[in-house]
């Protein structure tokens, strides 16, 4: 039936439709699809006629027609609140008016469907149930009945107009709900793409997130969580790939005196480039941290202690060119790939490797 409030009214967001196309290319309705949907319903050429032919009775009686559809469906408080006030009523009087005129004006094409799906969108948009879009067309034809009864002698024309009534109006609902389901399907698919905008988001903060939780902010390094973490995961890949180990475990020779003597600002340079010359000389597969205070650890997937041996030697060579008064101090340790020590044991042996190689100078 005709809109409960003015059809200009803004829709909804989520129920927006793209503007560059007509309705009848937003529901994907075209020649073929009108002649089959009347085709579904039985609806005839013949029965078309039949309706256009009860024009001139339907145009004397138009007006006690439309006051008795307002008196009745203003009688339920929900419809009367939905109107709201006498201009809305009397705008609506004038669209129920051209409902009706079209309903037997001969003209069942392109803008007919059009009109039909245009009040479905607007009585969507405005906030009309479905039960009560179907109270007004029940009661629209309940009264079209009245008057074509009391207007036709012939009792078998009469249900011949009554059953093409039936059938076009029946049609009308049909495109009047494509556009409720459609606007609520468009609704659904908005809501699942903020949903999956949202939850990409989120994704993404999260492993921003977590991996500013196994970085350390000086360094950019893992930081000792990130180093635990890896140390595990490698370890149990390892055994599973019968496959070594290996660790590079250091610090720098003398942090303490660095620190005391020049300052906290040029001992965070010296981590920093001992950090750089870590990430420079490790391969891709490795896993450069800063385990805490001066002390670094490089854990190496598929590398023998030799290996190690020889990235360790790179870092130092590395750092001592960004630092030649400072030097670094390094030890190694391995397992696998038969016998495998814990993540602790592994760390402890490179830890007690190192302070033997500080020793050693």
């Amino acid at each position: 039936m005709a809109a409960t409030r003015h059809s200009h009214d803004r829709p909804d967001e989520e129920t927006a439709v793209p503007i560059a196309k007509t309705l009848l290319e937003q529901f994907n309705i075209n020649e073929m699809e009108i002649i089959r949907r009347m085709e579904l319903l039985d609806l005839t050429q013949r029965e078309l006629d039949l309706l256009t032919a009860q024009q001139p009775i339907i145009e004397r009686r138009l007006d006690h027609i439309v006051a008795r559809f307002y008196e009745k469906q203003t009688a339920f408080d929900e419809i009367a609140l939905l109107i709201g006030d006498a201009d809305t009523l009397a705008r609506l009087r004038s669209a129920q008016t051209r409902y009706i005129q079209d309903l037997f004006a001969g003209d069942y094409g392109h803008a007919y469907v059009n009109g039909r799906l245009r009040i479905g969108l607007v009585h969507k948009r405005i906030g009309v149930e479905p039960k009560l879009f179907l109270s007004a067309a029940c009661t629209l034809k309940y009264l079209l009945a009245e008057v074509l009864a009391h207007e036709i002698e012939d009792r078998h024309t009469l249900l011949d107009v009554l059953r093409a009534l039936d059938k076009l109006m029946n049609f009308d609902n049909a495109l009047v709900f494509d556009t409720y389901i459609g606007t609520l399907l468009s609704a659904m698919e908005s809501a699942k793409k903020r949903i999956e905008t949202y939850a990409h988001a989120l994704e993404q903060k999260s492993k921003i997130l977590s991996t500013h939780a196994e970085r350390d902010p000086l360094t950019e390094l893992y930081n000792k969580r990130g180093m635990t973490m890896a140390l595990t995961r490698e370890l149990n890949a390892a055994q599973r790939r019968k496959s070594q180990v290996s660790l590079v475990y250091m610090d720098v020779n003398k942090f303490k005196f660095i620190n005391d003597t020049f300052g906290h600002a040029k001992g965070d340079e010296v981590l920093r480039a001992l950090g750089e010359a870590i990430a420079k000389s490790c391969r891709s597969t490795d896993f450069a941290c800063r385990v805490g205070g001066d002390e670094f650890c490089v854990i190496l997937p598929d590398a023998t202690p030799d290996v190690a041996e020889s990235i360790a030697e790179k870092i130092a060579e590395a750092f001592t060119a960004l630092f030649p008064e400072f030097s670094v101090a390094a030890g190694v340790a391995g397992t696998g790939p038969e016998q495998f020590v814990t993540e602790n044991e592994l760390l402890e042996a490179a830890d007690r490797a190192m302070y033997a190689a500080k020793r050693a100078v």
